[in-house]
């Protein structure tokens, strides 16, 4: 059972290891598109460098998988012990993180609110104009099923409003009430009443942060119990193997 068990976090590791190495060969296409956001905070391009963290974790789990492997085959008391010495390590870590999801989640909503203004300005003079700006917001609106960042309103003096003569993009009208208009207009998109962007973030963040810290902390006690588990049982074969072996 524990060496299906570390199999599958080997394999695993595997697939997150080639998932990192992947975001990293393609990372270029990801940062043009995060620095076409006029007035975004700098740190919001770091989000392309999580390609090493995927990559560090998926390394931890091959090592973590090995070992589990080799010990419980092998019964060597020092891989199962470095086995358990990795598992506690990532144990506090979850634990961190799920504390961390608690705690900072007021500061991420405090962050999100503050940078309205210049997320606004971006919409303003770029949307419709800026490929890689307008290919983000589509993609953002058609995913969480919204409109601007408060709302429709915020497309009002952007490149693509002014262009289609008042037309506001597809995502800011429910399509029951374009098939009946025909386009998505200033009437379309107030009687659709589809919510902003950042309404729908907030709830995303709002519903989502005490699931995550759950979850994070369920798992971290189940891998310390398994892995206490086998470790225990691993132990106890090599001790009765020594002590059969000196009889």
């Amino acid at each position: 059972m524990m060496f299906i068990f570390n199999g599958c976090i080997f394999l695993a590791g595997a697939a997150i290891l080639g998932v990192g190495v992947w975001v990293k060969v393609d990372s270029s296409s990801m940062l043009d598109l995060l620095g076409s956001l006029e007035g975004a905070p700098p740190q919001l391009a770091q989000l392309a460098n999580v390609s090493y963290l995927l990559m560090a974790a998926g390394a931890v789990l091959l090592v973590i998988g090995f070992l589990g492997c080799c010990g419980a085959i092998k019964e060597s008391k020092c891989m199962l012990l470095t086995f358990f010495i990795i598992v506690l390590i990532i144990f506090l870590a979850e634990v961190a993180g799920a504390v961390v999801m608690l705690v900072f989640q007021p500061l991420v909503l405090c962050t999100l609110d503050e940078h309205e203004v210049e997320v606004i300005k971006s919409i303003e003079k770029d949307y419709g104009e800026s490929q890689s700006l307008t290919s983000l917001w589509n993609a953002t609106m058609e995913e969480l099923k919204c409109c601007g960042y408060r709302n429709y309103t915020n497309f009002d003096d952007s490149p693509f409003h002014k262009e289609h003569g008042g037309i506001y993009p597809d995502p800011c009208c429910n399509t029951t009430i374009t098939d009946t208009i025909g386009v998505c207009s200033d009437t379309a998109a107030r009687l659709s009443m589809i919510d902003g962007c950042f309404n729908k973030l907030l709830q995303l963040i709002k519903d989502n942060a005490l699931i995550i810290a759950g979850v994070a902390l369920g798992i971290s006690a189940l891998e310390v119990q398994k892995t206490h588990y086998h470790l225990h049982k691993g132990l106890f074969k090599l001790l009765s193997h020594t002590v059969y072996t000196a009889v």
